[in-house]
């Protein structure tokens, strides 16, 4: 349930609503950093002082690559490689609970199998678990990851999303829910540190505790709709779940998939995009936002 491509570092990523519209972004030259502007087009203070992003907003999700934003878009979600789009609520991609494709990482750090080999994600045969079955373990990891943190920081983005909070799913009973859930909560403090909002992705099983326990103030989500777990995330965090479906795997058409979505109180922010979430440029980009 969950895309990424062409990931370096760990990445950024951001969501809308409002009516079930297609947009044709168009090519054009790459953005520039974000400007402190940005932060006009957030939502309220949290409590922590960091800054939500707006409700409602329409976004859009470019992991695949930097576009122009599209009209009426107020968040946008790019790689921690990338710049954040100027003058709108950006949202850092980080790959929190797997190492990235060609980082290597200290042997102790990484869940081993029986024949002492890092464990794999079967999705994603270049990225390895981490081990979080110990505290030392989880605040090695997290002294880690934190200089990716700050670099989202200072790069200008106002939130970040770390995947792969459910890798203890698979992870051969290696490290359980409780683990996983200790170890985001370092990862949200050092953000929130950070001046960063985060977001929790995916993982509806989590119920409450991502905003209760570990402390997540938003949600991104991958085909909430296709899998019908869309309430299991607004029942949490309101109007402020940011969806994403994918053309290639929806329960119907994309006009089924607004009418869904859009009828649910509180409604998630949705677009649909193409898989590889490609530039506007791209003949396969597609982008609709319901």
């Amino acid at each position: 349930m969950r895309t990424r491509l062409g990931l370096v570092g760990l990445v950024g990523i951001a969501l809308v609503v409002t009516g079930c519209t297609g947009v044709d972004a168009g090519a054009g030259e790459r953005p520039e950093r974000a400007s402190t502007s940005a932060v006009g087009a957030s939502g309220a203070a949290t409590a922590d002082g960091v800054v939500l992003p707006p409700e409602g907003a329409r976004f859009d999700y470019q992991l695949g690559g930097a576009s122009p934003i599209p009209d009426g878009a107020t968040v946008v979600a790019r790689d921690s490689t990338d710049d954040p789009a100027d003058d709108v609520y950006g949202i850092c991609y980080v790959n929190g609970f797997q190492t990235q494709p060609g980082v290597e990482w200290p042997d102790e750090l990484l869940v081993r199998t029986s024949d002492g080999e890092p464990l794999v994600d079967p999705g994603w045969p270049d990225e390895h678990l981490f081990d979080l079955s110990s505290e030392a373990n989880r605040q090695a990891v997290a002294e880690r990851q934190a200089s990716t943190i700050d670099g989202c920081a200072a790069s200008g983005y106002q939130a970040v999303e770390f995947d792969n909070l459910d890798s203890w799913t698979r992870s051969d009973d290696a490290f359980g829910e409780d683990d996983a859930v200790a170890f985001a909560t370092l990862l949200v403090a050092r953000a929130h540190a950070a001046g960063l909002a985060t977001a929790q992705k995916n993982t509806a099983d989590l119920g409450a505790r991502g905003r209760d326990e570990v402390g997540y103030d938003f949600a991104v989500t991958e085909e909430c709709d296709r899998y019908d777990e869309c309430g299991a995330f607004t029942d949490v965090y309101g109007r402020l779940v940011f969806d994403v479906e994918y053309t290639d795997d929806l329960r119907g058409s994309v006009a089924d998939v607004c009418a869904r979505v859009t009828g649910l109180d509180p409604a998630p922010s949705t677009i649909v995009r193409d898989h590889d979430l490609v530039p506007a440029d791209d003949p396969a980009h597609a982008y609709t936002a319901c």
